[in-house]
């Protein structure tokens, strides 16, 4: 906590924060809401509408591709703004990334398909993900950061749990706007239906934004004021403190691939598999609906337990649940299709969530934090923005859901074994211009500040 900090009454300082954890929670539901939108849109409707001259089959790979671009584009935004995070604040990078995100998603609604202007309409829709991807990169790691140097190190993980939950909620959004657009006979859906939900990013855009301009700047960044190292982050992060940078790339990868290979590519193979469309976006939205309640509790958990104690049993958890997930989805029973979405995203995913954000903002010091936090997850989510195209591809290719599920095995335990290895962060110093918890080679050097609890 600042010195001016302690200069406010607790009123000011609890609304304060309410205000901050509100803001993160808005900002993470439109990016989530508009990247699910288009991971749906993609399993459901963009292939025959912007690559109609494929076959459906690679036409749906097609279309994942373009979902990838995004993912491809997030480290891109995540060094972008996460450098100017650390120049020049979190408020004004978060202020950018949310306009950026929500006028690229309305875009996409407005978009003449390629039966009507050719090859020009798939060009415009992957520029439109790029942008969609470059804006989601600077993002989720400017609002982790607005909490957690917001709040006391004792409740640090609850608060940015608290925030997490705009995830969740924003696909819970997306997934019935979707829902609602396939009620509608076919043709119509084709014609106009499918652009309503990405229209109304225009409207969440202007609700968020209404938010967060009343947020407060970081009091530790206006309180330090902006790095004055010549040197880039990145060069910094790279050459010092290398060792946090790579086990927060890997630590990040499980979450956005729940997303990706669990999210919009389970709902095109559990299509596939014989279940309706509405059936299993329905059954989507009420895993992460449950997911929303338990959020909290993880990060609270995080609090207590430590955050290496949460996220490695979930992700190892992980590792278990994700053959008998797609083999759930392919027995075409109701029941099992509900309980798969319930049991992978509302038991298992969100421990991983709810314990990463504190996770990764205790790995990195001040100075270099906001490009740390960024580039790390949003690297990982590179990984798991390929994971679709690298499923859709393998069941294309004749391959079974074995290797699908490989896909989630490997990089699960992966991440486990790198949370593992890291220093328990809980109880950083967020205030240290330095890194209390890695050398320059990497190594553990010591054990960060604590507080009474």
């Amino acid at each position: 906590m600042t010195t001016s900090d302690l200069e406010k009454s607790p009123d000011s300082r609890r609304k304060e924060i309410r205000r901050v954890v509100a803001s993160s929670y808005l900002g993470n539901l439109i990016e989530i809401y508009d990247f699910v939108l288009y991971g749906s849109a993609a399993a459901l409707v963009l292939g025959p509408l912007f690559f109609g001259n494929l076959s459906p089959a690679m036409a749906t790979v097609a279309s994942f591709g373009t979902l990838a671009t995004g993912f491809i584009a997030r480290p891109v935004g995540g060094i972008l703004f996460g450098y100017l995070g650390d120049r020049v604040g979190r408020k004004p990078v978060l202020i950018a990334t949310l306009t950026l995100m929500g006028l690229a998603s309305g875009c996409i609604g407005l978009l003449p398909t390629q039966a009507q202007i050719g090859v020009a309409a798939p060009i415009v829709l992957v520029v439109l993900r790029l942008l969609q991807g470059i804006a989601a990169g600077g993002e989720w790691g400017g609002s982790v950061l607005m909490i957690a140097e917001h709040s006391d190190r004792r409740r640090r993980g609850l608060l940015s749990a608290v925030g997490q939950a705009g995830m969740p909620s924003g696909s819970i959004v997306a997934s019935l706007a979707m829902v609602a657009v396939t009620q509608l006979p076919k043709d119509q859906l084709l014609s106009w239906g499918w652009r309503i939900p990405f229209l109304a990013s225009f409207l969440l855009l202007v609700i968020s934004l209404y938010v967060r301009r009343k947020v407060a700047e970081s009091p530790l960044f206006v309180e330090s004021g902006p790095a004055r190292d010549r040197r880039a982050a990145l060069v910094t992060l790279v050459t010092t403190q290398r060792g946090a940078l790579f086990r927060g790339f890997l630590i990040s990868i499980p979450i956005p691939l729940v997303g990706t290979l669990c999210g919009s590519f389970a709902i095109s193979y559990a299509v596939q598999a014989g279940h309706s469309q509405s059936a299993v976006l329905l059954a989507f939205g009420v895993g992460l609906a449950v997911s929303i309640a338990l959020m909290p509790l993880y990060g609270w958990l995080s609090d207590r337990l430590g955050r290496k104690p949460v996220y490695v049993a979930a992700a190892l958890a992980f590792a278990v649940a994700v053959y008998p997930f797609f083999w759930a989805l392919s027995t075409r029973s109701v029941v099992l299709l509900y309980l798969a979405f319930i049991v992978v995203l509302a038991v298992i995913a969100v421990a991983m969530q709810g314990a990463l954000a504190a996770f990764l903002s205790e790995l990195f010091p001040l100075r270099t934090r906001s490009t740390g936090v960024s580039v790390a997850y949003q690297a990982g989510g590179l990984i798991a923005g390929l994971a679709p195209v690298a499923a859709a591809s393998l069941i294309a290719a004749g391959s079974g859901r074995t290797y699908v599920a490989l896909l989630g095995v490997v990089f699960a335990v992966i991440a486990a074994y790198a949370a593992w290895r890291t220093p328990e962060p809980r109880g950083a110093d967020l205030a240290a211009q330095q890194s209390k918890t890695f050398s320059r080679a990497g190594e553990y050097a010591g054990a960060p500040a604590t507080e009474e609890r």
